[in-house]
This record gives C-alpha cells, structure tokens and sequence, in this order.
C-alpha cells in the first residue's frame, strides 16, 4: 500500500482520521513590537467601529516605530487577536448591483472629526458615487442641513461635469418628508425643486436597507481611513474642502474594482460625456418670513444679522445657504452677511444704521455696530479728534453720511489730507473729501456763433488803478 511505519503507527494510536494543521509561519520581526501593536488593539476596541484603524493602517503605525518586516504578519497578529477577543458575526447574503453608465449616483452623509483653526470639532460630510465609474465626490460642512445638501449638489454636479439620470439616497428627513408602503415617498418640496432644476430622478431606498447604496456606504468607512485617520487639520472649511477636492481627483487613479485593466479615472471619462450637461445655475437657498426688529436685526440660527433701517418693523425674506445670510424685500436684495454657525453672535453692518445716526447721533460712541467696526486708522484718528470738539457726534455722523455716498476709500484718503495738514476738523476734512469727489470741470465751452460779441473788452488791469487814487487808463 507504500505506507510508511510512522504513518500506520500515527492511525494506530488516534482514534478519529488525523486532520493536517497549517503551521502559523514565525515572524521574528514583529517580536519587540507585538506589546505595542496588542497596546493599540485594546485601547482601539473602546472605541465606535468607525474609529478603529485598518490592519493597513495600524502595519504603517508600526513603520513610523522602525518595524520592518511584513504585512502579512502584522495582518494574521491582528486576525489571531480579534479571533479570540471578539465574537464572529454571521455573514449576511446580498445580491450583486450591475449600473450602466451615467445611470446613478448614490448619496450619503457621515460625521467625522477634524481640527479647524485649531479647534477639534465634529463635521458633516457629504459623501457622492457614481455608481459605474466608481468616481466620488465629498464635501464638508458644519452641519447637516437643507441648504447643505442642496449646496452639496450643486458642487457634486460642477465636480462631475454633468448630472446623472437618477440619485439614490437614504430617507433624509432634508430630502423625504413622508415614508409610505413600498417605494412611494413625499419628498421635500424645495428638494423636489433642486431635481426638477437639473432634471434627475430621485430614489429613495428602502428603510434598513442600507445595501441598496452599498457603495457610497462602503465609501464613508475608506474615505474616514483615508482622508480623516489621522486627524486632519486646516485653517478653514474652504482649504478643508479644496484638499479634499483634490483628493477625490487623486484616489480616482486607483485600479477599477470590476474592470480590472481600468482606472477609474479611465471609466469616469466614459461615463462623463454621457451625463446631462449643466445649463444654468441653481441658487440653493432655504427661505423662512422674518419680521426685523426695531433694532434692525432678525434672528437665524439663535444668531442675529443686521437690516438696512428702512426696513425695520417689515417682513422681509431671509435665504440662507451654505455660508451665507441673505435678506430681500420686495424682491430686491437688501443686506447680505457671511453665515455664522456659532450661537448668539451679533453680525452688523454699521453701513445699516447710518439713516438712524442721523437722528440719534449719541449712539455713535455705545452703539454696538459702531464699538466693533475696523475703520481705517487714519479715519479713527480723526473720528477721536472730532469727537473731542462741541458737537463732535453730529460732526462726524455728517462725515459718515457723505461717506457713504462717495466711499470710504476717499473718505480715508480726505482724513490723511486733513491729518498732514496738522489741522482736524469736520468742515476741514468735508472739504477735502467734496474737493475729491467733485467732478472735474471742462477746459473748453463750446459757444456758438450768433451770440459772440462783435467788440470784446481788453484785459487791461489797470483799470482798478483809480481804487488806489491812480489815473484811469483806457
């Protein structure tokens, strides 16, 4: 039977059928650092999945420590280690998706932390896929919100270059106001507007059935590990989102999932020509009647932005966006201020106020949309010089009021004549600032012929001599 002793004694002395066992291969260069790498598996199982490090991710933790050996040992260490940490979970069956191009993007949200001018804090992505490219599109922002998501379109669709047949999301409440049997939903009407705008077909999925978009659901756990592992730190939100821009164009040099031979960058060029091309511009607003209080202000977001003062005690409508304020009045633009997402900040502009100045000039000095304003410093010097003087107040509102007709650039221009001249006052500094402003007159008057004179006098000054007792001279 060309068996060996061994083997017949080894069946001999077993009673069940003997059952070949791989033999883990030894790593001698994962030694020293196995206390360190088991040190982070620990600490990393008190955390939400979602802040866990990949086995990628922990193998080039252990680079920057001097490790150099292979992947593949730190990947069995961390499987051997979750294996008898962690209970196994049951796999669940799904059935694989096929799109044709230009078909279908998917959407999503995710919340993920970075460090913004200094400041740790929790921010919004929004998360876009195109479906058979494989191309994605993120954007971040301060909160979750209608005027976030209509703005993440907008942006999504410049990026991709054209507009895809339909969008799959979950049911947001910023895009789904109402769940009813099967696939029928009431969406958002000012969602509804944004899709009738760029003309896609909005879908939403099925509740608890997040496979339905697995792949933008699959993107926010590679882009967290990519792009947000470890912290990412900048200035603001705008350099954050020109990295991440950025970013999305490098990753789609990546190999294809499905088409193997293919980047996707490849596979996008595609599907780009065969997008619906943008035609105009949408204005992604969110609009809510406001009343402006009599101090010129109305309320967004717990925080309050200044009106012009002919607009007090009016209704007027307020459009927020993404990073701005708006205010209209009977259909024209009024006011518009860079949008805080801080709470009880008072947003001015002291230009606003100027008709009540007029009429109550002691609210120059405690009026709190004058207190904070940066004027340029040759105006400051000269604003504490007039308001020093009898009547200084009303001096310089006058000042401001001709300003804000003629600028404050010449107005600047007016106090730093008024200061090298060594004398400051409100006629004074008026004076340069009308000398500056008046239009420049004509070097030459046109007359006509009918009405020259036939005999023009002579210019001959010593005609005034007899003031002086003189002789008179014709």
């Amino acid at each position: 039977m060309k068996l060996s002793r061994p083997t017949v004694r080894k069946h001999l002395a077993t009673v069940e059928e003997p059952k070949y066992q791989r033999v883990q291969p030894v790593a001698p260069k994962l030694g020293q650092f196995e206390a360190q790498l088991t040190a982070w598996l620990v600490e990393e199982s008190k955390l939400s999945k979602s802040r866990r490090r990949s086995r990628q991710r922990l193998f080039e933790g252990l680079q920057t420590l001097g490790y150099s050996g292979a992947y593949d040992s730190v990947q069995r260490f961390v499987s051997r280690w979750k294996s008898r940490h962690q209970s196994p979970k049951l796999t669940e069956a799904f059935v694989p998706l096929h799109f044709q191009p230009a078909d279908a993007c998917q959407f999503d949200w995710s919340q993920e932390q970075v460090e913004l001018g200094g400041v740790l804090q929790h921010i919004k992505v929004a998360h876009f896929r195109m479906a058979y490219s494989r191309q994605m599109f993120v954007v971040a922002y301060p909160r979750e919100q209608q005027e976030m998501v209509l703005d993440a379109h907008v942006r999504a669709f410049m990026f991709f270059g054209g507009v895809p047949m339909r969008l799959i999301y979950d049911n947001l409440k910023t895009v789904v106001d109402a769940v009813y049997v099967g696939k029928e939903r009431q969406f958002n009407r000012r969602f509804l507007t944004l899709a009738n705008h760029y003309l896609f077909e909005p879908v939403a999925c099925t509740p608890a059935s997040g496979w339905e978009k697995g792949q933008v659901e699959n993107q926010v756990g590679n882009v967290r590990e990519w792009l947000f592992t470890p912290l990412a730190r900048f200035a603001s939100f705008v350099e954050l989102n020109a990295w991440l821009a950025t970013r999305c164009q490098e990753l789609a040099q990546r190999q294809h999932p499905v088409q193997s031979d293919r980047t996707i960058a490849s596979c996008f060029a595609d599907e780009q020509v065969l997008l619906r091309p943008i035609t105009a511009h949408f204005d992604g607003y969110v609009e809510h009647m406001l009343r402006v209080s009599s101090t010129c202000l109305v309320r967004v977001d717990r925080n309050r932005y200044s009106v012009p003062a002919s607009a007090a005690g009016k209704a007027v409508s307020v459009r927020t966006t993404a990073d701005q304020v708006r205010i209209v009045a009977n259909g024209e633009l009024i006011a518009a201020h860079p949008r805080s997402f801080e709470r009880d900040q008072l947003v001015c502009d002291p230009w606003h106020y100027l008709p009540v100045l007029e009429k109550k000039p002691g609210a120059l000095r405690n009026g709190a949309p004058f207190v904070t304003w940066d004027l340029p410093r040759p105006i400051q010097l000269v604003r504490d010089r007039i308001l020093k003087q009898p009547k200084g107040d009303r001096s310089f509102v006058e000042l401001l009021m001709l300003a804000g007709e003629a600028g404050l650039d010449a107005l600047t221009v007016a106090c730093e004549l008024a200061l090298e001249g060594g004398i400051v006052s409100a006629p004074i500094v008026m004076n340069e600032l009308r000398r500056l402003v008046a239009p420049n007159l004509l070097m030459a008057i046109n007359v006509p012929d009918n009405i020259a004179l036939t005999l023009e006098p002579l210019a001959n000054c010593q005609r005034y001599d007899y003031l002086l007792g003189g002789a008179y001279v014709h």
